[in-house]
């Protein structure tokens, strides 16, 4: 939806300002360059302006003029999402939460806290541990991402096998439905079944239902002396068999896996040394809580048993917390690095126990038709998530590279669909992964998806084109 079909943009603009001020409506160049865009390179921002808001009454009056002038919404968080899903390409009114970035009424019994929309992942991190308690859901974007959007996406991440999904981890929201009314859903409550969670609908939703404007977070205990190892293996499935061992055994925090290809990047470009000197086609980080002697020791037996059976060549413990952050550094700087190689990026996932004939099926597909692509694999052994990145030669062009990896999308997708996968294991959909939502989500999922998108945003104002059209 255009603003300009019913209503002028000046008309817009003069209405937004009476709103929230003179000072909160931008609709400079460079602004709308930065706020109408996420991390995706795929489309060109051209929103029409950008407004700030600074309460959830000045969201709700936002929304409410959005209905009687007609004008499309797009939300903005920290603008870290890799689907597209924040991107505003056709004039619309970007709504950002940066002025929203209060938190309040912490509650250590019930080991709650409320969150405006616009609080950074990282600032909730450190509220927690300023109070003896630990926000658990954790990412490389986790100084730049706020809450909202990682609610509006059900954000992951590298702790999700002993924490889980963001979702896990909301008690209530404050939300404005398209249509301009404001909802509390659920208010902190751990035990609520009168009726239906309508809170679930708007984690994940994207901001295609309405915006959230404010959530209550659940916190809870600090993990004690976490410890990494990092692993060398010589193929997946022993990724799997040292996966399943220490599993069964222990209670791991975190199982990530990379490519020998991604830890050439990532040593070339920071200070930080590779973990051994051995050369090993693929490394698993794994994390636990050492809480005394005896587990230190178990650990290590462990280790040696996976060494026994062959599934490890290598390895290392981390024996500081330093050497831990090194450690950890080189699956979390693996993004960032590749980043200047303009990467095509598939979030795709299975059931954990198909991740081997997964990842050989998608990559013997990927090699077969561009040999000369370079291909950069990392992910959430844990929980079935991997990241396939097929970074641009630095001889092609942008659009050429995008529409060459789009090709090979479908039959990887394909592939997805024959493993009873997901598209979008944690990116979300957006406008990247639009036209392949059907290899996941069958025509009456589809269907029932556009009905209650009806219901909560009747005019079509919420971030339009976004998830399906």
């Amino acid at each position: 939806m255009s603003a300009s079909l019913t209503s002028s943009p000046e008309t817009i603009i003069t209405e937004l300002q009476a709103i929230v001020g003179d000072d909160k409506v931008r609709s400079d160049a460079e602004i709308l360059l930065s706020h109408g865009r996420d991390w995706t390179k795929a489309h060109t921002p051209a929103p029409l302006a950008v407004v700030f808001p600074r309460t959830a009454a000045e969201v709700q009056a936002v929304v409410k003029l959005a209905n009687q002038l007609a004008f499309a919404i797009v939300p903005s968080g920290g603008r870290t999402g890799l689907s597209g899903g924040a991107v505003a390409a056709n004039g619309e009114v970007v709504v950002s939460f940066d002025y929203m970035s209060h938190i309040s009424d912490f509650d250590p019994i019930d080991r709650t806290v409320v969150c405006q929309a616009g609080v950074i992942t990282e600032q909730l991190q450190d509220f927690a541990e300023e109070h003896g308690l630990f926000y658990p859901v954790d990412f490389a974007s986790a100084g730049s991402s706020q809450i909202g959007g990682n609610i509006a996406t059900n954000a992951g991440g590298i702790k999700v096998i002993r924490y889980g999904m963001t979702r896990d981890w909301v008690a209530g929201l404050k939300v404005v439905t398209g249509s301009g009314e404001m909802l509390e859903l659920n208010r902190g409550l751990l035990k609520n079944n009168a009726g239906y969670d309508l809170r679930q609908l708007f984690i994940g939703a994207e901001g295609t239902l309405g915006l959230i404007v404010e959530a209550t977070m659940q916190l809870t205990r600090a993990p004690k002396n976490l410890t990494a190892f990092v692993l060398g293996v010589e193929d997946f499935n022993g990724i799997m068999n040292l996966f399943n061992r220490f599993q069964a055994e222990m209670d791991l925090t975190a199982f990530e896996f990379f490519s020998e290809q991604a830890l050439q990047k990532v040593v070339a470009h920071s200070a930080v040394p590779r973990p051994f000197e051995s050369v090993c086609p693929y490394y698993a980080l794994l994390e636990f809580e050492c809480l005394n002697d005896e587990v230190e020791a178990q650990a290590m037996a462990l280790f040696e048993t996976c060494v026994e059976e062959g599934w490890v060549s290598d390895g290392v413990m981390s024996q500081s917390l330093e050497q831990l952050k090194n450690l950890w550094r080189l699956r979390e700087d693996i993004s960032e690095t590749i980043s200047k190689w303009t990467p095509y990026k598939n979030d795709i996932s299975t059931i954990i126990s198909r991740v081997p004939d997964f990842l050989e099926s998608v990559e013997t597909l990927v090699t077969a038709q561009y040999p000369d692509f370079e291909i950069i694999w990392f992910g959430h052994i844990g929980d079935g998530n991997l990241h396939l990145n097929i970074l641009k030669p630095d001889g092609m062009d942008k659009d050429e590279f995008f529409k060459k990896c789009a090709t090979v999308s479908t039959g990887v997708f394909e592939i997805v669909a024959k493993f009873g996968g997901s598209v979008s294991a944690e990116h979300g959909v957006g406008l990247l992964k639009k036209p392949y939502l059907s290899y996941s989500r069958s025509e009456a999922e589809i269907a029932l998806m556009r009905q209650v998108k009806q219901v909560f945003d009747p005019k079509g104002i919420m971030n339009p084109g976004k998830i399906f059209d």
